[in-house]
């Protein structure tokens, strides 16, 4: 088992939203940080909010969508902290728009970050992971790793790729003893900025949608806080839990694709279609 207190953590998209939230509890819990994302000014205010805890904290400018600049960033976070032994994969990102709304670039440019910055993360961290006593990697997917709605093509690519290479990797750590654990995480609606910060698809022109699928997301589908993911993920982490699922809504859609893999989306739809006409009928 992975213990927090005493730990180091190298944690991607640290500036907000689950990123900043497990900052926090893990330096609440005697951990010291590599917090890493490209927003500069978000990683120097956590970095402020970590100030009164007492860790080692540093910061650290990252593209995860750039190999090199991963590799830059394991190099000076295993300088700064040689004691590191827990990596999460957390930078992530959205995009709007069913397939033929989005183009071959903004699909790349999506996978790059999710899933291929995750790839990275893990491959730039093996080396010194393999040296400590015991580690521990987290990678993010998503509930969209598990079940796969329509207008989230390049979304459920990225997060069922990170599911299939956290759950192969996961199995080669078994078969050769390594030191190393890993925790792949299926949050389900949480209340961060992702959608409100999604890219729209080349093909759209009305701004509607994209208020639309804001609105959507913010009154029907953030039901977590990204508190309670963390804590979520961090006793995943302590518990050496292969899979992680945040929040009922997760568990439920996890438990319906199980029971119902052909026609899940069909009865999805048909339940939200009902919620809503409820809700509105209350009005």
């Amino acid at each position: 088992m992975t213990a927090i207190n005493g730990s180091a953590a190298a944690v991607t998209g640290a500036a907000s939203g689950i990123g900043r939230a497990l900052a926090i509890e893990l330096a609440a819990r005697g951990c010291d940080l590599a917090i890493a994302d490209r927003d500069e000014a978000g990683l120097a205010a956590v970095a402020a909010e970590l100030a009164a805890r007492g860790r080692k904290v540093t910061t650290h400018r990252l593209d995860v969508s750039d190999p090199a600049q991963i590799r830059a960033f394991a190099d000076a976070a295993t300088s700064a902290h040689p004691g590191l032994n827990i990596v999460i994969n957390n930078a992530g990102v959205a995009l709007l728009g069913q397939f033929n709304e989005i183009d071959q670039s903004q699909f790349e440019w999506l996978m790059n970050i999710n899933f291929w910055g995750v790839v990275h993360g893990s491959r730039a961290f093996l080396p010194h992971l393999e040296r400590q006593k015991a580690a521990h990697i987290v990678n993010i997917s998503s509930i969209f790793g598990i079940i796969a709605p329509a207008g989230q093509t390049a979304y459920c690519a990225s997060k069922f790729a990170v599911r299939g290479f956290s759950e192969a990797l996961r199995h080669e750590f078994w078969l050769n003893k390594s030191p190393i654990r890993l925790t792949v995480v299926h949050p389900g609606g949480i209340k961060t900025n992702i959608v409100r910060n999604m890219r729209t698809g080349a093909g759209i022109t009305d701004n509607a949608r994209r208020v639309e699928s804001i609105e959507r997301f913010d009154n029907e589908f953030a039901k977590t806080t990204p508190d309670v993911a963390a804590q979520t993920i961090i006793k995943g982490i302590e518990t050496d839990a292969p899979r992680v699922l945040i929040g009922g809504d997760a568990r439920f859609l996890d438990l319906l694709q199980r029971f119902r893999p052909g026609k899940y989306f069909t009865m999805l739809q048909r339940r939200i279609e009902k919620e809503r006409a409820a809700a509105a009928q209350a009005k």
